[in-house]
């Protein structure tokens, strides 16, 4: 019973009046527009429909958003925020700064401006346009005077008060975060990109030839009550060859044409100068100069890139004909004015992060998590003993009283709570009920009677002689699992290669398949992209069947094969069609459960693909899919509005009738497109319902799903600090004061501390309290299919981010429309 009052069906008392049908989708959706830096931030978008706005100089206090739930068990966790004092009577002065005539260099306005710091006074924050003080000046305008150091120009500044802030204005955070960089480099840490780095801290892993800077990543936001500083423990992977290194092995190993392999390898790889820690994205590599070359000085003389770097940095360059790198120029700079291209020397590069191959290196990930993975016990003491080093160290402490701020040692308590542990049903129509344990997962309870199963009654199998012992073991142990789950089997049709070259396993398909085949199974001697990307265009796009790749050596171990057979067997039931297990989904309106989630396309540059995923039954275990191609917002909002029609036509196919209500899960929303979403995306999702019939208005919730997110939980037990339980929520305390927004720990990791998943309802009238939205979201993380236990976000989104991989890594065009009433992409 108390799990059908989760979902409890009546109305929430914050949810917005249905707005007038004759009311065009802009104007409908016009409360919902994001204003200023907040937007960016995700702040400024209401969850209820509204939008509250935020002004330099002034505070509109925003109206409480209802959205705590009050059901579960109560738990208090620890969270990684530490709370910002400010003195009493703490008020900032915001000046603006004018320089006549203009002066471009942000470097430059600095230092004419901190010329004159004893009548400005300390401490003083300057951003290159703004200046904030603690202090109010004697006039409001007040002007000076300098001479350039380089150049005999009188440079006439203009200091013009604006604003006094209060410590909890918009404008303070960017102060707060100014101030607390400033802290980090008395502390002795080095900006590298975007976070901070103690290189007096760095380990060497040698056999891998990799450098590990601990860091950490930081931030002073306004939360539900307070200002806190968030902090997390970071790591910056750096590689120890530079860049001239590698060029030299490619150009060794790969002969005639290494040019070209070189260019596909670092392209849209990050490097960092060491000499002055920045990191750029290489573009290209450009055979036609050298540190030879020559380029404009801003005085306009002209000067070599070997002679600039001896000059500058005291580096001297050693092999004067190595080609150089490309990189353009990032928005941030094109709005500055720098239109051309940067040169970067290889031989003053290294390489930042793991390439692919280390990452499928199991020996580089287990030494490298040695580092990385650590427990709730060691993130918290030394994110406290961070904390603590400010008042110990002489200089960020003179610096902090200055400002009359500090942060309190100790980090945030929270009073959270543990939604009640779902119960797994099985069998047919749901019989069966398996009962979760701590971890929230299911995989030994599973051996037999899955929800519905498809027969297996015309496939395909296909290996090659190499193979052909392990092919026939598997094909044992998977006739011998099927039945067991409820998987009707008859023999396959069997195709052994001489070779394994992919025009054999084409020329298989083309030759063996036929309407009646429900399966292709491929054991593939090796993993070769080239290979798998060949069957699945075939099986995807020109004969459209479901498909499963199997790599020789997952089934070569006896002790395993059996396991291995199981695990196949499930997914191929749902490939075609099959359902393996549901939760318990009391709402008693036909609802539909919409995923979206977009992925890059490997083949063409700054095309995206957008998977869009839907349930198709109450139960949330069947689902339809469909995917759209996007080179801009506006071509991914067209085809999200082709993909929901779809969906619901679907829907009422199957149904009978169209869906009463609508849950939206927009995944793969960074904190700079989340207006767009808002401001286009939402009204044309709105807008579809009206193309489908005048009078359907189905009550609807968008929610943006964020996972990289640097917020942590952690909880006692028995004096240690552990992670929380699965099923744990946080919506008070660390969540945003004009949102309805909540965190959720949904998943169990055994090594590490568990990343919990941030959601932001962007639109509500659904009719779901808040306990309501938060237990839906909870089951739905237990319904992915290819893997028996709980997920980090809920399982429409996977399968859409599955489907956009798929598509984006090995198809390039849409699948045939015959697949997509089945989960053929897992």
């Amino acid at each position: 019973m108390e799990q059908r009052a989760a979902m409890a069906e009546s109305y929430h008392p914050h949810a917005p009046r249905p707005m007038p049908a004759e009311a065009p989708p802009t104007a409908q959706m016009a409360a919902l527009s994001v204003g200023g830096a907040q937007g960016a931030e995700g702040g400024g978008v209401s969850g209820r429909g509204r939008q509250t706005e935020l002004r330099y100089g002034e505070q509109k206090a925003p109206r409480p958003i209802d959205k705590r739930g009050k059901k579960g068990k109560p738990v208090e966790v620890l969270t990684n925020c530490f709370r910002m004092k400010a003195a009493d009577q703490w008020l900032l002065h915001q000046y603006s700064v004018d320089f006549s005539p203009v002066v471009d260099n942000p470097r430059a306005r600095h230092a004419l401006l901190r010329a004159h710091s004893e009548i400005l006074g300390t401490p003083m924050a300057f951003d290159g346009m703004m200046l904030f003080l603690l202090r109010r000046l004697d006039e409001p305008v007040t002007r000076f005077q300098t001479k350039r150091r380089d150049s005999d120009d009188i440079i006439t500044i203009t200091v013009a008060l604006k604003n006094a802030l209060p410590p909890t204005s918009p404008t303070c955070m960017q102060v707060y975060n100014i101030i607390f960089r400033k802290i980090l480099g008395l502390v002795g840490f080095e900006q590298i990109g975007r976070n901070y780095f103690n290189p007096n801290a760095k380990r060497e892993i040698q056999q891998h030839k990799i450098q590990l800077l601990p860091g950490f990543i930081t931030s002073i936001l306004q939360y539900e009550q307070e200002v806190l500083l968030m902090a997390d423990v970071s790591h910056k992977i750096l590689r120890t060859e530079t860049v001239l290194d590698m060029l030299a092995e490619i150009e060794q190993t790969k002969g005639a044409g290494w040019a070209d392999v070189a260019k596909r390898v670092l392209a849209g790889e990050i490097v960092l100068t060491k000499y002055n820690n920045k990191t750029y994205r290489v573009d290209d590599i450009d055979f036609n100069i050298n540190p030879m070359n020559t380029f404009d000085k801003l005085d306009g003389t002209k000067i070599t890139y070997a002679q600039y770097n001896r000059d500058a940095y005291g580096l001297n360059i050693s092999d004067l004909g190595q080609p150089l790198l490309v990189s353009n120029p990032k928005k941030r700079d094109q709005r500055r004015g720098m239109i051309d291209h940067i040169h970067l020397i290889p031989e003053l590069c290294t390489l930042t992060g793991l390439s692919e191959a280390m990452r499928s290196d199991f020996h580089v990930m287990k030494d490298l998590s040695v580092y990385t993975r650590i427990t709730p016990n060691v993130r918290m003491k030394e994110l406290t003993n961070f904390i603590g080093s400010f008042p110990r160290n002489q200089e960020a402490n003179t610096y902090l009283q200055k400002w009359q701020v500090s942060f309190e040692a100790q980090p945030v308590r929270i009073n959270a709570r543990i939604m009640d542990r779902e119960k797994i049903l099985t069998g047919h129509q749901g019989k069966n009920e398996i009962s979760l344990g701590e971890n929230a997962e299911w995989s030994r309870d599973l051996r037999k009677d899955l929800l519905s199963c498809i027969g297996l009654h015309n496939w395909l199998l296909i290996y090659t002689a190499r193979d052909s012992k392990n092919a026939m073991e598997f094909l044992n142990a998977f006739n011998t699992v099927a039945p067991r789950l409820g998987i009707e089997t008859r023999p396959p049709l069997i195709c052994e290669l001489r070779d394994d070259r992919t025009e054999s396993f084409i020329r298989a398909l083309r030759q063996n398949l036929s309407p009646q085949t429900q399966m292709v199974v491929c054991i593939l001697p090796t993993i070769r992209k080239d290979r798998y990307d060949a069957i699945k265009k075939f099986c995807c796009l020109e004969a459209p069947v479901p498909s499963q790749c199997i790599v020789g050596r997952t089934i070569n171990k006896k002790q395993t094969v059996m396991s291995v057979a199981t695990k196949i067997a499930m997914q191929i039931n749902c490939k075609m069609g099959g359902e393996l297990w549901t939760v318990l989904i009391p709402s008693k309106m036909l609802m539909m459960v919409v995923g979206i989630d977009s992925y890059h396309d490997s083949a063409t540059r700054g095309r995206s693909v957008g998977g869009f995923v839907a349930s198709m039954n109450h139960d949330l275990s069947r689902y339809f899919s469909r995917c759209t191609f996007q080179h801009t917002g506006q071509e991914l909002i067209d085809g999200l509005k082709v993909c929901m029609t779809s969906a619901l036509r679907k829907f009422k196919e199957i149904n009978g009738k169209l869906p009463e209500r609508v849950i939206i899960y927009r995944d793969g929303v960074g904190d700079g497109q989340l207006p767009a979403v808002v401001e286009y995306e939402l009204p044309q999702v709105i807008d579809t319902f009206r193309m489908i019939g005048t009078d359907y208005s189905p009550k609807c919730a968008v929610v943006v799903v964020k996972k990289r997110i640097n917020n942590r939980f952690c909880s006692l037990n028995q004096g240690n600090l552990v992670n929380p339980s699965p099923g744990t929520v946080i919506d008070s305390v660390v969540t945003k004061p004009d949102l309805y927004d909540f965190f959720l720990v949904s998943q169990s990791v055994r090594q590490g501390t568990v990343t919990p998943t941030s959601y932001n309802v962007i639109w509500d009238n659904s009719g779901l309290a808040p306990d309501s939205m938060q237990s839906l979201t909870y089951k739905l993380t237990h319904l992915y299919f290819n893997w028996p236990g709980t997920i980090r976000v809920p399982a429409p989104c996977l399968y859409a981010h599955k489907l956009s991989f798929l598509v984006g890594q090995s198809l390039h065009k849409e699948p045939r429309i015959e697949l997509a009433d089945r989960l053929f992409f897992l």
